[in-house]
């Protein structure tokens, strides 16, 4: 009974048990007549999304649906002023509404199950294959079967059993039958009720996979499951305890002279609070008081002992929770329920004692899976820290080395959650893969002015082959000189860069979310003809903070740039890896500063013009040697690599 469910194998709208038998038939044939004709993915995806959460809150209408039809039983009572029983007229227009309002939306319910299953039709009605009648007449037979089934949970039964058949026998005196007419049929439809709500939440989670998608929704739905089945035992334990109350009055009754069985039913069955006078004579006997109603001591009421305080209480909060706490506590504490040898009782305290061994069980293992899940990924990093420790201990690491690892798994952690992102990718097929990598990497490439002028294909390659790293604060990345293995482009973060030019003078630059480094790669890629030894760093890259950055390997970058080398060879590809490349604006600041001390330098040469030379004529710079001095300090300062993209 979902509504709208999604076939689990075409995202159809429709019965997931049928598709699942005709996936290799029609459904698995995506060009034939029973193939979904071609749609807006995006109304898919509303549809879909706003049948979820309307099953999510047709389930909690079945919970309250079950929560409802135990209420029936509460409107049952005894006078305490004429020791007769009646129908407390209030208390059952209350649960009549809220019965009514429960079966209303389960009628709209089955309402959109109608115009799902006309919708499906109605997309199929081209397809003459045998095939796809075939599947139509199954939908059809399958969709009559489960709207029977629905129409049958919500028959007004219960209403009728309170507003016309309880009152007939309270009429006639037929008191204890009122409750065993009450107990049948509440288990006639409250049963199926169950199995109907039953089966809708394992389909929806063999659709969804998840219910609420959260922990915590889970325990909570079990948790109200178990409040369901404690309300409803507790309910029948309420109505077995009336009957017996009655039972007792039946019995004094008849063994008083002039007494009638009509004297333990009130004149108006739909009690609504006014005192009938003509039975004071009954109401005023004490003994028959003091053995029913006011003491469990004097007659045998078994496990029903504690609903004498309630038969006659006229709080009817008091007449839900009391019941609501005694089969919470039977449920969960099994085996301390007093018993008579009333064949009723005893068969009644077996099921309890029977379902509240298997419920226990189940909301325990169900808990405890919940809680697992939870715990997991904590308890997998306390044991992952933990092997960290006995290995640096048994290696003799220096205090600073384990200081940095332990400074690196709880970045980590933070950061990740405890999730690998490349082990959870990798047993993807490779177009989910990559469209995945895709739509989470995307915006983050576009970023790096590097990648703003190429095309989507490219990027799509790039974007399959980045790989999420993460840094702590203080850690060195790459060193002057060692070989350059990735390209770094930071998201988050910043890096500190340096770079010794002469004499021991360094350039510092730092780079934040937008910048990349390694850029000496992209030259090497490029270079021809191709030299396999791999470029040195030209600086010395630290972490400012804790730095989140995507890293593309050589052999990645290579595997780019070889097959997608026109878009790399272009002008404005290169101007921006110069523009933003940390190198070549370290060799364009020297140049300009080389450039600005001459200027300064020839300026005062010409302020100071009528100053005599201390050196000979012939040993002052002339022009020639400045030059040649300023190509000298531009050719020995380190320079970036030139992009050779000579064929």
């Amino acid at each position: 009974m979902m509504a709208a469910a999604r076939c689990s194998a075409c995202s159809d709208a429709g019965e997931e048990a049928l598709h699942a038998e005709e996936a290799s038939g029609a459904h698995a044939a995506g060009n034939s007549g029973c193939g979904k004709p071609p749609w807006s993915s995006s109304s898919s995806e509303s549809r879909a999304k706003l049948f979820q959460e309307w099953n999510r809150a047709f389930l909690l209408v079945c919970a309250g649906g079950l929560f409802v039809d135990p209420l029936f039983f509460y409107a049952l009572s005894i006078s305490r002023t004429c020791m007769c029983v009646f129908i407390d007229g209030w208390f059952a227009v209350t649960v009549t509404v809220l019965r009514c309002a429960n079966d209303a939306v389960h009628l709209l319910n089955l309402w959109m199950q109608v115009r799902t299953a006309a919708y499906d039709a109605g997309r199929r009605a081209s397809a003459d294959e045998e095939g796809c009648k075939a599947i139509a007449k199954v939908r059809r037979l399958s969709f009559l079967r489960s709207a029977l089934f629905d129409l049958f949970v919500i028959l007004p039964v219960p209403q009728v059993s309170m507003w016309i058949v309880a009152p007939a026998l309270i009429r006639r005196g037929m008191t204890t039958a009122v409750m065993t007419v009450f107990l049948i049929v509440f288990l006639l439809q409250y049963l199926p009720k169950i199995y109907n709500a039953f089966c809708f939440l394992r389909r929806l989670q063999n659709l969804q996979g998840y219910i609420f998608g959260t922990i915590w929704g889970g325990i909570a739905l079990n948790l109200i499951a178990y409040f369901v089945a404690s309300h409803a035992a507790g309910a029948c334990w309420y109505l077995l305890g009336i009957q017996r109350a009655t039972k007792c009055l039946n019995q004094q009754c008849m063994a008083m002279e002039g007494c009638a069985q009509r004297t333990v039913a009130c004149t108006d069955p739909l009690y609504y609070g006014v005192t009938e006078r003509q039975r004071l004579a009954w109401a005023e006997n004490k003994k028959v008081r003091s053995m029913c109603l006011d003491s469990s001591d004097n007659f045998e009421y078994g496990a029903y002992k504690w609903t004498v305080a309630l038969v006659t209480n006229p709080s009817r909060v008091e007449k839900i929770l009391l019941p609501i706490f005694w089969g919470l506590m039977t449920l969960s504490t099994f085996g301390t329920i007093e018993s008579t040898t009333e064949w009723l009782e005893i068969v009644f305290n077996i099921i309890v004692v029977t379902s509240g061994l298997l419920l226990v069980t189940a909301l325990i293992g169900n808990i405890k899976v919940f809680l697992h899940a939870t715990t997991s990924k904590k308890q997998a990093l306390h044991l992952r820290m933990r092997s960290l420790e006995w290995w640096m201990r048994r290696r003799h690491l220096p205090s600073g080395f384990r200081q940095r690892v332990r400074r690196y798994e709880r970045q980590r952690w933070a950061a990740m959650r405890g999730v690998d992102e490349c082990e959870v990718t990798r047993n993807l097929p490779e177009g989910l893969r990559r469209d995945i990598k895709y739509h989470l990497c995307l915006d983050l490439v576009r970023q790096v002015p590097l990648f703003q002028h190429m095309d989507e294909l490219v990027l799509e390659n790039i974007c399959d082959r980045v790989k999420s790293l993460i840094f702590p604060k203080g850690e060195t990345i790459t060193r002057e000189g060692d070989p350059v293995q990735r390209m770094l482009f930071v998201v988050r973060g910043h890096l500190r860069s340096s770079q010794a030019l002469r004499n021991g003078v360094k350039s510092h630059c730092m780079l934040g979310p937008g910048n990349f480094s390694g850029d000496e790669l992209l030259s090497w890629c490029l270079r021809r003809p191709f030299v396999e030894r791999l470029p040195p760093s030209s600086s010395t890259l630290v972490t400012a903070e804790t730095t989140e950055a995507f890293g593309l390997g050589a052999s990645d970058l290579r595997y780019v740039t070889q097959h997608f080398r026109y878009t790399f060879v272009s002008e404005k590809v290169r101007r921006s890896a110069r523009y933003y490349s940390p190198g070549w604006r370290t060799w364009a600041a020297v140049a300009i500063q080389l450039a600005w001390r001459r200027y300064r330098h020839r300026l005062t040469l010409t302020s100071l013009s009528f100053i005599r030379p201390r050196r000979p004529l012939s040993r002052c710079s002339s022009l020639e040697e400045d030059k040649l001095r300023i190509y000298t300090a531009l050719l020995t300062s380190p320079k970036p690599n030139h992009d050779d993209v000579a064929a």
